[in-house]
């Protein structure tokens, strides 16, 4: 089912919906790097106004964001007003420029997050976490952009997950997902890091479906819910866990799914034959009644940790 979901997606329609359109519309890596950041980090509420308000930085700062990010008073200038949800301008000032300055110091913020993972071992899928908090605190170092406002705002804070907390992360790992997964004509595949190191990038909608196909008991989007989802789609592609992301997020905005079996809804859903809220066919007795647990979902075991970083 999950094969058949991404064979026949739209990609080039469902794309050109996504915030990722904002990062495939540069050219240079460096560009891409930086544009993926911010679309990922700004990707917080209703899509379309997620779209547009890149659409206004980009309008913003040019065809350049890697000449419009070195200057963090050019930064402050040119995005003064700028506000998404609790974003405000210097917000994005401080991340634009400490990702520019990260690119600077070790030449490309793929250097800054492999510097995360420990020497002398090939890297695992456990360590990405520690390098993804590593990679959180070099660009808060260098914005700056300290976790506390001094007006109070929540916007800093909120911009950049405290990863050692045990948050999901979800805009780091869309970010690392379209800058490391090969390119699909999605994702960019700008960075050679395995993709099998990535986690999964669980929003709202892939949690619903994680747990309407058993891939997780949990209600909550938190790093052991992503470790468990992640897992379960390792057991059909270990090597590429995430490629069912894009789809199966899209798979969730797209159906009115109730978390229960509802016919009118229901079956004519692409993931109806995996649910295990449907019945088996030819069983009607559960319509409208809420299905007993003969199909509980059960936690996958965790997949293999001894993936090398290059593909």
């Amino acid at each position: 089912m999950l094969d058949a979901v991404r064979a026949t997606c739209d990609v080039t329609a469902r794309r050109d919906a996504d915030p990722v359109s904002f990062v495939h519309a540069f050219a240079t890596r460096e560009d891409r790097e930086l544009a993926g950041l911010l679309a990922a980090c700004l990707a917080f509420g209703n899509v379309t106004t997620i779209r547009n308000k890149l659409a206004d930085i980009r309008a913003r700062l040019g065809p350049s964001l890697t000449r419009a990010a070195a200057s963090l008073p050019g930064l402050q200038k040119k995005l003064a007003g700028f506000v998404h949800r609790v974003f405000r301008a210097d917000d994005v000032a401080r991340l634009l420029h400490g990702a520019r300055r990260c690119q600077d110091l070790h030449g490309s913020l793929e250097a800054t997050f492999r510097a995360g993972y420990p020497a002398g071992r090939a890297a695992t899928a456990d360590d990405t976490w520690e390098a993804l908090a590593c990679f959180v605190d070099a660009i808060r170092r260098e914005g700056p952009l300290p976790r506390t406002s001094p007006h109070g705002f929540r916007g800093p804070a909120h911009l950049l997950p405290d990863v050692r907390s045990g948050a999901g992360a979800k805009r780091l790992f869309l970010f690392l997902r379209w800058m490391a997964r090969p390119a699909d004509g999605v994702d960019l595949g700008v960075w050679s890091l395995s993709p099998s190191l990535l986690f999964c990038p669980v929003d709202t909608h892939i949690l619903k479906l994680g747990r309407n196909l058993g891939l997780t008991l949990r209600a909550d989007g938190g790093a052991t819910t992503v470790r468990e989802i992640t897992a379960g789609l390792a057991l059909f592609d270990p090597a590429d866990p995430v490629k069912y992301d894009f789809s199966l997020c899209h798979l969730g905005m797209a159906t009115r799914c109730r978390e229960a079996y509802e016919p009118t809804v229901c079956d004519g859903c692409p993931a109806r034959s995996a649910c295990r809220h449907a019945p088996s066919d030819g069983d009607t007795s559960l319509s409208k009644k809420k299905r007993a647990p003969t199909n509980t979902p059960v936690r996958p075991e965790p997949r293999a940790r001894n993936a090398p970083f290059a593909r």
